[in-house]
């Protein structure tokens, strides 16, 4: 019988998590989480990671795994969730991978091309230059020494540019030259599912579970891993609009706000994004598991 990785895919608060506890239940599959923030395991509670009973339910992995300042990249995850997949595969026919981590999925999907592993006197360096230069300056350095991929990159978004440049100067060769977009061929099937709700009701869920986050504890949580605010784990929607607020820059009610805003914002990327594969299979999350047999 051939094997089969069952990708579960949608914006954040779409419902992923219930969903994937029942489809795995239903093929008798543990959970691969492509999520790259609910790898740490500081922060439950701000990333919505699997609880302890969602873990006591179905096995997960990648969850919890990592310490807030510890380094991880979509090329590390690819070769460990592959390596996961074929000894899992060797006891399971259907395996779920669920997540919101675009790039992850598709390192476990599609393959990315092999770059150098940063050295961390390279991403030092360049984020100091970030810091203290700005964007544009960073940006007229890639214009100068990768005008192809200049030409390419969302130029509002930081992150590509610091990362290319990382590439430029670990590697010596422009990053043009290294990504090759090859779709690398996987020893599985792979069948994507992805889970949508109309907009008003996905905006909704945000909204209420922003709520629920502080009911559960992310203040105290979020207050916990301050002194940590400048490692890369940190740098995401939620905690980044909280320490505005333990700043004394915003009221707690606009920061909480600003949370609301910033992960509907974070959800219509993630929308964006999926809706550019055409191998996905949309469902309502209330719909799906009435209709497994069409989604395989």
């Amino acid at each position: 019988m051939s094997k089969t990785l069952y990708v579960l895919v949608g914006p954040t608060a779409v419902g992923k998590t219930e969903v994937s506890l029942q489809l795995a239940e239903r093929l008798a599959s543990p959970i691969l989480s492509a999520d790259s923030r609910q790898m740490f395991r500081d922060l439950p509670i701000g990333t919505a990671a699997p609880t302890a009973e969602d873990q006591a339910r179905v096995e997960h992995y990648f969850v919890g795994t990592l310490a807030l300042t510890d380094y991880y990249s979509a090329a590390r995850f690819e070769a460990e969730a592959l390596a996961l997949c074929d000894h899992l595969f060797q006891t399971h026919d259907a395996l779920v991978v669920s997540g919101g981590s675009m790039m992850y999925v598709d390192a476990l999907c599609r393959g990315i091309d092999d770059l150098p592993t940063i050295s961390p006197e390279v991403r030092a360096d360049v984020l100091e230059r970030y810091e203290r230069q700005g964007l544009d300056a960073l940006l007229a350095e890639l214009r100068l020494l990768d005008p192809d991929y200049y030409a390419l990159v969302d130029k509002r978004n930081h992150k590509r540019v610091v990362h290319a440049l990382e590439i430029i100067y670990q590697s010596g060769a422009t990053f043009t030259s290294l990504r090759k977009g090859v779709h690398k061929e996987r020893p599985f099937r792979i069948v994507k599912i992805g889970l949508q709700r109309p907009r008003p009701e996905l905006f909704d869920r945000i909204n209420r579970r922003t709520t629920a986050m502080v009911e559960a504890g992310f203040l105290e949580e979020a207050q916990r891993v301050l002194p940590f605010r400048e490692c890369n784990s940190l740098n995401t929607v939620g905690y980044k609009e909280i320490f505005r607020y333990f700043d004394g820059d915003w009221p707690l009610d606009m920061a909480l706000d600003r949370i609301r805003k910033n992960t509907r914002v974070y959800a219509k990327k993630q929308m964006t994004w999926l809706a550019k594969d055409p191998d996905i299979r949309w469902y309502h999350p209330d719909a799906l598991l009435d209709h497994l047999d069409d989604a395989r």
